[in-house]
């Protein structure tokens, strides 16, 4: 009897433990590029994380971004300049809209 009510309660325990912890929510960096073909990737930079995602036919979207600020840049083809974009706050499970980057030359 006291074996069981010892399993009971361990087991008790192990449940909810598995409960204690909640998943981390990810967000995302969305934007576009203006001229479309100017530019090759775009980067998320924070102090624990580097991110990168291509960009195809001016748009972008760097998914599974730790909550948080990022430095975002977008890595441009000459004859354009590579642009970056400081203080890009990232919430907990939504996207992050940047909006048009335009590149100069």
């Amino acid at each position: 009897m006291k074996q069981l009510k010892m399993t009971a309660l361990a087991l008790g325990v192990m449940t909810a433990g598995l409960f204690a912890f909640k998943a981390v929510d990810t967000g995302s960096i969305k934007g576009t590029v203006s001229p479309a073909d100017g530019a090759v990737q775009a980067w998320a930079l924070s102090a624990g994380d580097t991110m990168k995602a291509p960009i195809n036919n001016g748009a972008f979207s760097i998914d599974n971004l730790k909550p948080g600020d990022y430095r975002l840049i977008i890595e441009a083809k000459p004859p354009y300049k590579n642009q970056a974009k400081e203080g890009v706050s990232v919430k907990d499970g939504s996207p992050t809209d940047v909006g048009e980057i335009k590149l100069e030359q």
